[in-house]
C-alpha cells in the first residue's frame, strides 16, 4: 500500500512538473505595458520573441496618458510587469507604483535625462516637428506654412492635425513648448484660435502622421522619429521647424513594485535596457539620451534646436491639462 501511494506521488509530482515545463510556468509570462507607436512595439516583440522563446511576452499597447492611468489604478497588483514609453510628466504620481532601479548604473546617460527618484530609467527623448504634405498643400492650392501664426489663417481650415495633450505626450509636449516660448494666457488663446483648422485632435502622437500619409491632413504637428520613419518608406512628407524650436518628451522604462524579483521580468528588463534601446536608437530615434552614444538615421535632422521645455512636473503637466478643453 506504501509503495503505491509513493509511486502515485511520483507520478503526480512529475505530471506537475511536466505541466509547469510545457506551459512555461506564471513565471514565465511577462506582460509590458507600452506607450511606443505599433511598428516599435512590432519590433520589440520580435527581438524578444527571439530572445526569449520559452517567455510568453505581451506588449499592450496604450496611450502615454491611459497607461499612466491604467498603473494608477491597479496599483502594485497590476497585470503589468514592465511600463515602457513613459513619459516623465507621468512619473511622480506612480512614485508608489513603481520599483526602486536604484540598483541600476545610469551614468551612460545624459544627467537631465536621469530620474532623481530612480523609478524610471531613460529610454528615449521624443523630438517634435512640423511634418507637411507638400502635394496635398499644392493641391489645395496653398503656401507651406512658416511660423505657428500661419497655421491659423483660415485656408488651413480642416488640413491640419495634433495630438490631444490629455491623452498623449506628444500633444502635451506641443502645448508646453508654446506655454514656456509665450507665456500661458498667450498660449491658450492661440489653441483656441487654432482649433476650427484642426480636423483632429488625434488620441495619440502617431495619428498626425498617419493622417498625412493616408491624405487625410496636410500639416502634422508631430513626432520626428515617426515622420522620418514614413519618408524613409516611401511617404512623401518634408520636416520643418519654426522659430520657437522641436519640443520634445522624455520617456522611460520602469518595472511595477515587486514585480522585479521575478526572474522573467529582470531577464527581459534588462535585455530590453541593455540591447533593444540601442537597437532602437539606430533604427528608429536617433536623439541623444546617452552621454558617448550617437546615432545617424538617413533624412534624419540634425543639429536639432530644442525648445524650453523646463518646468515639466507633474504638477505643471496637471495643472495645464486641467484648462485644455479640445
Amino acid at each position: 500500500m506504501k509503495k503505491r501511494l509513493a509511486a502515485c506521488l511520483l507520478a503526480l509530482a512529475m505530471a506537475l512538473s511536466m505541466a509547469g515545463c510545457a506551459g512555461g510556468g506564471a513565471d514565465n509570462k511577462v506582460v509590458i505595458y507600452s506607450s511606443a507607436e505599433e511598428y516599435r512595439n512590432e519590433f520589440l516583440q520580435q527581438e524578444l520573441n527571439k530572445q526569449f522563446p520559452d517567455y510568453q511576452i505581451t506588449i499592450e499597447y496604450m496611450t502615454s496618458g491611459n497607461q499612466a492611468a491604467k498603473l494608477l489604478a491597479e496599483g502594485t497588483g497590476s497585470a503589468c510587469d514592465i511600463s515602457y514609453d513613459l513619459e516623465y510628466g507621468y512619473v511622480d504620481k506612480l512614485r508608489g507604483v513603481l520599483a526602486d532601479l536604484s540598483s541600476y548604473d545610469t551614468t551612460q546617460f545624459l544627467d537631465e535625462l536621469v530620474d532623481p527618484g530612480m523609478n524610471v530609467l531613460p529610454e528615449l527623448r521624443n523630438g517634435g516637428c512640423i511634418a507637411i504634405n507638400r502635394k496635398l498643400l499644392a493641391d489645395k492650392g496653398v503656401a507651406v506654412p512658416t511660423s505657428y501664426q500661419d497655421l491659423l489663417k483660415p485656408e488651413y481650415k480642416g488640413l491640419i492635425s495634433m495630438p490631444n495633450p490629455k491623452s498623449s505626450g506628444t500633444g502635451y509636449m506641443f502645448l508646453k513648448s508654446l506655454v514656456n516660448a509665450w507665456g500661458e494666457e498667450e498660449a491658450f488663446e492661440y489653441f483656441k484660435e487654432l482649433t476650427p483648422n484642426v480636423l483632429a485632435y488625434t488620441s495619440s502622437g502617431s495619428g498626425p502622421v498617419n493622417a498625412l500619409v493616408q491624405g487625410e491632413a496636410a500639416i502634422g504637428l508631430a513626432m520626428t522619429a515617426q515622420t522620418v520613419t514614413e519618408i524613409n518608406n516611401g511617404a512623401d512628407l518634408e520636416i520643418l521647424y519654426f522659430e520657437e524650436g522641436s519640443p520634445y518628451s522624455s520617456y522611460g522604462m520602469a518595472m511595477v513594485k515587486g514585480k522585479e524579483q521575478r526572474e522573467s521580468v529582470k531577464a527581459v528588463f534588462d535585455y530590453l535596457l541593455n540591447t533593444l534601446v540601442p537597437m532602437e536608437k539606430e533604427k528608429f530615434f536617433p536623439e541623444k539620451i546617452y552621454k558617448d552614444k550617437d546615432f545617424i538615421i538617413t533624412n534624419y535632422p540634425t543639429d536639432i534646436q530644442y525648445a524650453d521645455m523646463s518646468n515639466d512636473t507633474a504638477e505643471e503637466k496637471e495643472r495645464l491639462l486641467a484648462k485644455w478643453q479640445y
